[in-house]
């Protein structure tokens, strides 16, 4: 069920004749992070923080809040924030009077209490004209920073109050002042977990949520809302708050994201405690119905989220990379046009790939076998070698060489680390390793030459067999065939034959081995050595199977079979495999001080 939900159907506060365009408002112009980047933000953004762990997000948004409050309070990952404030001093009073207790303390100062703080009303005109510096205790009537347990808590009953001349103090308020506000929410909840969302108006003292199939009154038996038979029924569903942390943190980062009336709104993790497709629907849930005038930050480990956020299709999504270095936390970013340019491909949207935005760094191999092998590789050297740092690598693949380089540009745009590995024969076709090259950077005229020089000393070799010679063999093959259909054993003997007819087929089984000896194999090892230098590996063997040719099978069973017969740490034929793993990895000997490897995602995941 989804339930469209502009910012003006959420919720209207007494406030007289004050309306919401007068309303004061602050957000964030900008935000310096420490690498001296500045990110421009408009009223509506939001700004979404990725990057692998430990590399500053939930830092960054203690920052962003700090700096808000005071300008000069010390920024580790944020250096400095600029803010905008709309509305006049008077306005501003008007709309403290009607969304906070006004109580006169002992001196007879006039003091808001509301938001969880207490302003006295001399210091609110002052601070406001003066935001620029930071707004003191002002700020956080404005800014809401939700904490792992403030998302939880929020989901507990809420104090009765008098909804129609008292200021709303939870925002269960907002769900029991407007029933439009609790059948929407009541309809979010249904989606993620199947059940509906009810609030029981009638506890008590307390406001609690319910979860479960929701009764309704029997009109044929004169019942209504405020019947016993109906609160019987009412009171048999189990309150939300004794739930589970998915559900209680569900609806708790909603009711704080779009129900209360903070301007900006920083959330860490609003993924923690939810399965992947609750985590999915979080995102396009706060794409799609965030009021426009309020900005959201988050900080997200998650791929699920994000592809929600992107799903939505809003022009208000930013997306921020972080990393670390040190004392120093570069950053890059993509603006909303960026980011549906990044979103516009079917590959990106059906695949696990935006997932390398959470790693130090990712492998782009050619399809699923060779990251199978590479990673299993790769977690063989971790075992067998000391290591005493942590590194985040991610295995993904893309179906073929002709989609790496729009991974590559996704990636690349916000900075992830990459390396690309590929088979030999990438060498053959001028136009896909271009447009990979390229893609990573590379200038093509740096490796034109060399290229052209080994592609026709390989093109012009003699190959070993003649047309003649492939034709005779494959009729002697099917020949002896009596089945139907043509056996597995015969179709690979046919394989064989057709590699021997073409220099490129050779080629790309035997590896830099064919090329002539001689200058073209000195142009070769150059064309390489470029190639490393900016992250592309084509694999000096030939193809993955050429790393143990004992091994007939191919593909998926190859690897498998490599698996269960070979000592991937030992066995001294596969010591060209580790070198090229290693190599991929970014440099000799990485796993000398590396022991946290994360295990790596293989495969495209369709969703």
């Amino acid at each position: 069920m989804i339930v469209t939900m502009k910012s003006e159907d959420y919720f209207e506060t007494e406030m007289g004749a004050l309306t919401r365009a007068a309303r004061p408002h602050l957000s964030i112009a900008s935000i310096q992070f420490s690498d001296g980047t500045t990110l421009s933000t408009e009223p509506g953004d939001i700004v979404v923080l990725v990057g692998p762990n430990n590399s500053g997000k939930t830092v960054a948004l203690k920052n962003i809040e700090s700096k808000i409050i005071a300008r000069s309070n010390r920024g580790v990952v944020v250096k400095a924030v600029e803010t905008s404030a709309q509305g006049s001093s008077e306005s501003l009073v008007q709309w403290l009077e009607a969304t906070s207790s006004v109580v006169t303390d002992s001196s007879g100062n006039v003091v808001y209490r509301g938001m969880g703080q207490a302003l006295a009303e001399r210091q609110a005109s002052v601070w406001w004209q003066a935001h620029d510096k930071g707004l003191q205790t002002l700020g956080y009537f404005f800014v809401c920073r939700l904490t792992t347990e403030g998302r939880l808590v929020a989901a507990n009953p809420a104090q009765r109050i008098k909804l129609t001349t008292e200021p709303f103090t939870h925002p269960i308020h907002y769900l029991e002042r407007y029933e439009s506000i609790e059948a929407q929410f009541s309809g979010l909840f249904e989606a993620a977990f199947g059940e509906d969302l009810v609030l029981h108006r009638n506890a008590g003292s307390e406001s609690p949520l319910l979860c479960g199939a929701k009764p309704f009154p029997d009109k044929d038996r004169g019942e209504d809302r405020l019947s016993v038979e109906y609160q019987a029924r009412l009171e048999k569903l189990p309150p939300l708050h004794e739930q589970g942390d998915g559900m209680r943190a569900f609806v708790g980062v909603l009711l704080h994201s779009l129900v209360r009336e903070h301007s900006i709104v920083l959330i860490d993790e609003p993924e923690a405690f939810l399965h992947p497709p609750q985590a999915r629907m979080m995102g396009q849930t706060l794409a799609r119905r965030l009021p426009e005038d309020r900005q959201l930050v988050l900080a997200t480990h998650s791929g699920y989220l994000l592809r929600g956020l992107l799903e939505a299709g809003s022009d208000r999504v930013k997306v921020v990379r972080l990393t670390r270095q040190g004392e120093i936390n570069p950053v890059r970013h993509l603006d909303s046009k960026g980011v549906r340019g990044l979103w516009q491909d079917p590959l990106l949207r059906h695949s696990n790939i935006l997932d390398g935005l959470f790693y130090e760094k990712v492998v782009v191999c050619e399809g699923d076998a060779d990251c199978r092998f590479y990673a299993a590789l790769m977690d063989s050297l971790k075992s067998g070698e000391e290591s005493h740092d942590s590194q985040q690598v991610m295995f993904t693949h893309c179906g073929g060489k002709d989609r790496i380089p729009v991974v590559a540009d996704a990636l690349a745009a916000l900075g992830v680390p990459l390396s690309i590995a590929v088979d030999f024969d990438i060498l053959r076709d001028e136009h896909t390793l271009r447009r990979i090259w390229e893609a990573i950077g590379g200038g093509w005229t740096s490796v034109e030459a060399d290229w052209r020089r080994v592609k026709r000393a390989i093109s012009e070799k003699r190959p070993d067999l003649a047309t003649a010679d492939v034709r005779d063999g494959i009729e002697r093959l099917l020949s002896g065939v009596e089945q139907e259909y043509l056996p597995e054993e015969t179709a690979k003997e046919i394989r064989k034959i057709l590699r021997k007819s073409s220099p490129w087929r050779q080629a790309g089984s035997i590896g830099i081995k064919y090329v002539p000896s001689g200058e073209p194999t000195l142009r070769c090892r150059n064309l390489f050595q470029t190639l490393n230098e900016r992250g592309l590996f084509p694999n000096e063997e030939g193809e993955l199977e050429s790393f143990v040719k004992s091994v007939g099978s191919h593909g998926p069973k190859w690897v498998l079979e490599v698996l269960e017969t070979k000592d991937l740490t030992a066995d001294p034929g596969l010591d060209a495999a580790r070198s090229f793993v290693r190599s991929i990895l970014g440099f000799r000997g990485i796993m000398q001080s590396r022991d946290a490897l994360i295990p790596p995602q293989v495969g495209a995941e369709s969703e």
